[in-house]
């Protein structure tokens, strides 16, 4: 079986306009001397392009701009059973500031150059409906059980407003599709219990209730507006968007739009003040081990409901 030690692998930093990026990037060299950096490269697919091509090594590991490695993940073995495994991309958890979340929303990944090189999504679509907002559908990108870092998505007001916005359009969603208001209900039940999260905590960290804010608010645009969900991906439209809101408070945006996602999405309305939210973040998930590092997610899924 084919393995791979972590530190015999490129590390990418891919920083866009996280106002901590500097910050980060100290603390990455320092954690990872062999750590390399890209920057300001507009669009998701050609900000990855231009991480593979940064990459001497045909898998590499990726780090996002508001992210924090935990250290014990670049002493990790890679395993790969299958070519199918050597194939694939690896994305691990990470541990969200502002909500507690942990799922791979920001998280550490790996990738290979073929697969980076090969794909068309996001600013490069090939058109498909998968491929729009999102990498993740293809057969070969892997979601991974543990958690290896933690993400802070609440660098400013407008940062946290556009992590929570994104998210609340995303997790909306069918396989990249704006599903009808009876699918939603019914169908889109993975991504409630996240959804619903991002709704209601994080009142307790600098910037939390912009998060809030932005997550209701891409959810009503997407399910109760006929906006173009697909400019999710664009960040010029978002910082257009953002224009419009960005002198409202952000406990006001979020009381106006909650009524409406509650009584038409059936959606709970609820958003913790500080205290309850810095608990429900001390307790959400407390007992949490990682069980591997080439584990997937799936393959815990299908223990538990006993597929």
């Amino acid at each position: 079986m084919k393995q791979i030690d972590v530190a015999d692998l490129d590390c990418i930093y891919l920083s866009y306009d996280e106002p901590q990026q500097e910050e980060f990037w100290v603390k990455i060299k320092n954690m990872v001397p062999w750590a390399k950096r890209v920057s300001n490269i507009r669009g998701s697919d050609a900000a990855h392009k231009a991480a593979a091509m940064a990459s001497d090594t045909e898998r590499f590991v990726l780090v996002d701009g508001d992210n924090i490695p935990d250290p014990a993940f670049f002493n990790q073995t890679l395993d790969f059973p299958t070519p199918e495994y050597e194939q694939a991309v690896f994305r691990w958890r990470a541990r969200n500031h502002v909500n507690g979340l942990m799922y791979g929303n920001g998280g550490l990944s790996s990738w290979t150059r073929e697969f980076v090189l090969n794909m068309k999504t996001h600013e490069n679509t090939d058109g498909r409906t998968e491929t729009q907002v999102e990498f993740c559908f293809d057969p070969l990108y892997w979601a991974m059980n543990d958690c290896y870092s933690n993400t802070y998505p609440n660098g400013s007001a407008f940062h946290a407003w556009r992590a929570g916005f994104r998210e609340g359009v995303k997790m909306c969603l069918q396989r990249g599709r704006k599903p009808t208001l009876e699918e939603f209900k019914t169908q889109v039940l993975r991504n409630l219990d996240n959804l619903t999260i991002w709704h209601n905590i994080g009142t307790d960290v600098e910037h939390g209730e912009w998060c809030i804010a932005g997550a209701r608010q891409g959810t009503y645009m997407t399910m109760l507006t006929n906006w173009d969900y697909t400019l999710v991906q664009d960040f010029a439209a978002l910082e257009q968007l953002w224009d419009t809101v960005k002198d409202s408070e952000a406990r006001l945006l979020s009381n106006q739009l909650g009524p409406e996602l509650g009584t038409q999405l059936d959606l709970p309305m609820s958003m913790l003040e500080a205290e309850q939210s810095a608990f429900f973040k001390y307790h959400y998930r407390s007992n949490w081990r990682n069980q591997g590092v080439m584990v997937r997610e799936i393959d815990v899924i299908r223990k538990q409901e006993g597929w």
